[in-house]
């Protein structure tokens, strides 16, 4: 059995185990550290995510930013790794969308991510941008 969550305690630049940097990544956000799961962030990150490719962590951090600051909790369905990427399932809560499911494919190199592939319905965000607009 896969463990949820992963001590705050910092894995980067050790030789962690791409699951255990994806958990503690995933710890961090999901509990608003935005900054701590920047560190988890190679400076030169290729996401792949619905809004488009991003390239650099400046872009990561902008693209993240307003999900976190609208998270209300998340939690992990499922997550699997090997020894050079790590795949997690949850499911979030936002204050806009009350059930939000996602998935992250990750490659981690040296313990930071250096890539990353989101999947997440983006039609019920656009939809509640729509009705709250008016």
């Amino acid at each position: 059995m896969v463990p949820v969550s992963v001590a705050r305690s910092s894995v980067v630049g050790m030789a962690a185990a791409p699951l255990d940097v994806a958990l503690a990544y995933f710890d961090a956000w999901s509990h608003g550290d935005l900054d701590g799961a920047m560190a988890y962030i190679d400076p030169d990150i290729v996401c792949d995510a619905p809004p488009g490719r991003l390239v650099g962590a400046e872009a990561y951090r902008a693209f993240m930013t307003p999900f976190v600051s609208m998270l209300v909790s998340a939690s992990v369905i499922a997550a699997f790794g090997d020894d050079e990427k790590a795949l997690i399932m949850y499911d979030t809560v936002t204050r806009p969308v009350p059930d939000a499911p996602g998935a992250e494919c990750v490659t981690v190199v040296d313990g930071r991510i250096t890539r990353s592939r989101f999947l997440f319905d983006r039609a019920p965000f656009d939809a509640a941008r729509a009705a709250a607009a008016g």
